[in-house]
């Protein structure tokens, strides 16, 4: 059984900082890429920010130059360090990754359950 396990949200004023960590455990053979989303209240899910196994990585136009993805393949872990954050970056973020459990199975997305971030004053 895979799980996503997410930690590092919380609540940060505007211009602060937080990082977000993912950890894929459970029964893994080979993870391709793991990545970042977010939905706000009444939103759609959005693409924050994607890395593949070999390290190239994806960002959301919105966040550019603010936020950085990054992972561990040891332990297959991901991380979203988010700066200068402002309000509009409040949102729900969900960790997935894109693997398969086994030789025999397809590869599958899986996701977390989700972190809030909250930017407020």
């Amino acid at each position: 059984q895979v799980r996503l396990v997410e930690s590092g949200g919380g609540l940060v004023q505007p211009g602060g900082s937080l990082r977000l960590s993912c950890a894929a455990t459970g029964r893994i053979f080979s993870l391709n890429a793991m990545g970042w989303y977010r939905q706000a209240p009444g939103k759609l899910r959005d693409l924050v920010a994607t890395i593949t196994r070999g390290g190239n990585t994806n960002y959301a136009d919105s966040v550019k130059g603010r936020f950085t993805i990054s992972k561990v393949n040891a332990n297959n872990t991901a991380y979203l360090q988010m700066n200068g954050l402002s309000p509009e970056d409040t949102a729900v973020y969900y960790c997935k990754a894109t693997l398969r459990s086994a030789i025999t199975n397809p590869t599958f997305d899986y996701w977390g359950q989700g972190t809030q971030v909250t930017v407020s004053s």
